[in-house]
């Protein structure tokens, strides 16, 4: 067991964030207050390789694991430059098509998710099944070769950005009759495709999405893989979202504790910088011993995952991503607290930041929904649901 990152790593975290501080929290808060995107950057990274780290090596991806494809999104988020497309369209979509997807799913958009040129979300959630996968009334029915998609989605990144979709809907089971979970590539330019914008309170340069899907025709090559290996398909997608989840807030939480420690240096009442004070030292360490935790557990998540332990993965990644959350929030607070008035201020970087980390303890998947995992799984107590 190793507790030190390669040397690789360590260089592609260098680079990467090298890459993300010449933009800045500045140039992510412009675009996201203009409506923009973020694609001037997403561009680079995808060029420089950055994007398709865990994009097989024979799709003209680097190879490497989902452990690598998280460090990238931390150094983004460290450096102010949160993109949370990241955790949708490498890390769930090109993961499952890289695992499950048909020769000519691979050939045709592996090579473009490794370079950045391609983006694709991924739409799971339901307005009435909320965490319960079990209830999602999407649903799609053959009609000679091809399947016709008919549902609605809520809370779905970036599809305004994104080639394609993946959604996930429900097929009928020929021998049972009741309805399994299947994947679809649907390309948001197919008819009876729609989608408007949900007004949120954040600042993001990702937007938020509800999907239409109104008898949508797909060819029969738009199912990804097996119809009956749906279920393991979907979890080969959702760990590593739990475990890029993980990463985005502790990036975020990084970020949020450089700018609290620097302002307690340089920040002097009574003559002595306000980080002599234990009032504002110990917060700040408390906020450190807890994010290096949660890096320890979303670096074991990913290495289980590239292992190949799809369950041992969702155990710590469902963890990382609990401990992540918890800690971006109280970095966040905390390096505001510090910075008093000057924490709301613009010119700080930081209050844009108090909505964005609550994200963390809401999706992918509920704080609560994590707890009742590790109820049932790690703790073999009664399921409480």
């Amino acid at each position: 067991m190793n507790f030190v990152e390669s040397e690789e790593r360590i260089a592609l975290r260098k680079a990467v964030g090298d890459l993300a501080r010449a933009y800045g929290h500045e140039y992510y808060v412009k675009v996201a207050r203009s409506g923009g995107h973020t694609s001037d950057l997403w561009n680079e990274a995808g060029r420089l390789g950055y994007l398709g780290v865990s994009v097989p090596e024979e799709y003209g991806g680097g190879g490497a694991g989902i452990g690598d494809l998280a460090a990238v999104c931390e150094e983004f988020c460290a450096a102010g430059t949160p993109m949370l497309l990241m955790v949708v369209s490498p890390a769930i979509c090109a993961t499952v098509i890289a695992r499950y997807g048909t020769d000519e799913q691979k050939r045709s958009w592996l090579p473009r998710f490794a370079t950045g040129e391609v983006r694709m979300s991924f739409a799971i959630t339901e307005s009435d099944a909320g965490s319960n996968s079990h209830r999602l009334k999407t649903t799609a029915r053959r009609d000679g070769a091809d399947w016709i998609l008919n549902g609605r989605k809520v809370f779905i990144s970036g599809v305004d950005e994104a080639d394609a979709v993946l959604v996930v809907g429900r097929t009928e089971d020929a021998k049972t009759g009741k309805l399994k979970p299947a994947l679809f590539i649907v390309p948001t330019g197919t008819p009876g495709f729609e989608y408007k914008q949900i007004d949120m309170d954040l600042v993001s340069a990702d937007k938020q999405f509800g999907l239409f899907l109104d008898d949508v025709r797909l060819p029969a090559e738009a199912l990804v893989g097996s119809e009956d290996a749906a279920l393991a398909q979907l979890f080969a997608g959702l760990n590593p979202e739990r475990i890029m989840g993980a990463s985005f807030s502790i990036g975020i939480a990084r970020y949020a504790l450089d700018k609290g420690v620097a302002y307690a240096k340089e920040r002097s009442v009574w003559g002595a910088p306000i980080g002599t004070h234990q009032g504002i030292a110990h917060p700040l360490a408390q906020v450190k011993i807890e994010l290096e935790l949660a890096k320890l557990m979303t670096q074991k998540a990913a290495a289980l995952y590239d292992s190949g332990d799809d369950f041992g993965a969702g155990e710590a990644a469902n963890m990382a991503k609990y401990a992540g959350a918890e800690v971006a929030i109280k970095a966040v607070d905390q390096a505001i607290q510090t910075h008093g008035g000057n924490g709301m201020a613009s010119e700080y970087g930081l209050g844009t930041l108090l909505g964005a980390v609550r994200v963390g303890r809401i999706a992918p998947v509920s704080r609560e929904m994590v707890l009742n995992f590790v109820a049932q799984h790690s703790l073999g107590l009664p399921k409480s649901y």
